[in-house]
């Protein structure tokens, strides 16, 4: 069974950074988290779960959203099985609960992400931006 548990959220000023990361365990092929998209959503108050970053390592693809670019980075530790989020010069609009998400077919890494290919999905981690 796939785990994933992610950890970093906190209450932050706006314009100040925080790294999520996201530990995945469970699957018993040493590659599999490298030949699978893996990403972060974010879901907040009374909105859609939305994809942020996404990352297909062996295609060495990532995708961004467009209120994202330039902000934050996505990026895997050498293992593949540790998902980090570089969030900088946060915003308010940013504040949401996010969401590590793992097992969606390489192609849903080149673009839009669809949250429904995603297999296996983290608990959230809370990020609140103030202004």
């Amino acid at each position: 069974q796939v785990q994933m548990v992610e950890s970093g959220g906190d209450s932050v000023q706006a314009g100040g950074s925080l790294r999520l990361s996201c530990a995945a365990s469970g699957y018993t092929s040493g590659t599999y988290f490298n030949r699978v998209c893996m990403g972060w959503f974010r879901q907040a108050p009374g909105k859609e779960r939305e994809g942020v970053a996404t990352i297909y390592s062996a295609g060495g693809r990532t995708y961004y959203a467009d209120s994202v670019k330039g902000r934050f980075t996505i990026s895997q530790d050498n293992t593949k099985t540790t998902l980090y989020l570089q969030m900088n010069s946060l915003k308010s609009e940013d504040s949401a609960m996010y969401y590590c998400a793992a097992g969606a077919p390489s192609y849903i890494c080149f673009g839009v992400p669809d949250k429904t290919a995603f297999r296996y999905w983290g608990q959230g981690t809370q990020v609140t931006v103030s202004s």
